[in-house]
């Protein structure tokens, strides 16, 4: 258990806790967790990389702390009605296709490696600003507008873009499995 899978541990172990100061309105609480989780990722990389202590546990834990994170804010603002439904909606549909697809890709013991895209990479982090925006626009209270609606567009491009171009690739994959 090295330093780096401790830290995304611990940033897994904030979920329910960033969740809870949601629920409770406690959005000065809610953005400086997500300011914390947002740091420890950060430091987790770095360390894994930089001291080589990159695991394979790590490669796994990492990116579920991280869809767990958002995806679990998302649905919260959502529910909360800081957040569109639309936008909720999409941003968990495209995660639960990804997910599908790598589930199906196993039952079919045709495993499909899950590298990262560049246009996912820009997703997580306008998905991770708008949470941020929207978060301390409720802890602070100040209007995130225009903000809120040009990382909105973000967010959708991104996502409609990096989910097509995972289901071409996972369909090209699947498509080489032979007929019995």
């Amino acid at each position: 258990m090295s330093i780096p899978n401790i830290i995304t541990l611990a940033r897994i172990i904030l979920v329910p806790v960033i969740i809870w100061a949601i629920a409770s309105n406690e959005m000065e609480i809610a953005f400086a967790i997500f300011v914390i989780a947002g740091v420890s990722d950060a430091v987790d990389g770095f360390l894994a990389k930089r001291f080589n202590m990159a695991s394979e546990l790590g490669a796994l834990l990492d990116p579920l702390a991280d869809k767990a994170l958002l995806v679990s804010i998302y649905v919260a603002l959502g529910i909360w009605g800081a957040m569109p439904r639309w936008i909720v909606i999409l941003v968990v549909s495209r995660d639960i296709m990804i997910v599908s697809a790598v589930i199906v890709s196993w039952l079919f013991d045709k495993p499909v490696a899950m590298k990262p895209l560049m246009v996912s990479k820009l997703n997580t982090a306008a998905q991770v600003a708008l949470a941020a925006l929207i978060l301390a626009s409720l802890g602070f209270g100040f209007k995130p507008m225009p903000y809120d609606v040009v990382l909105m567009g973000l967010v959708t491009v991104f996502t409609l873009v990096s989910v097509s171009l995972y289901l071409v690739e996972w369909v090209r994959h699947m498509s080489t499995i032979e007929a019995s």
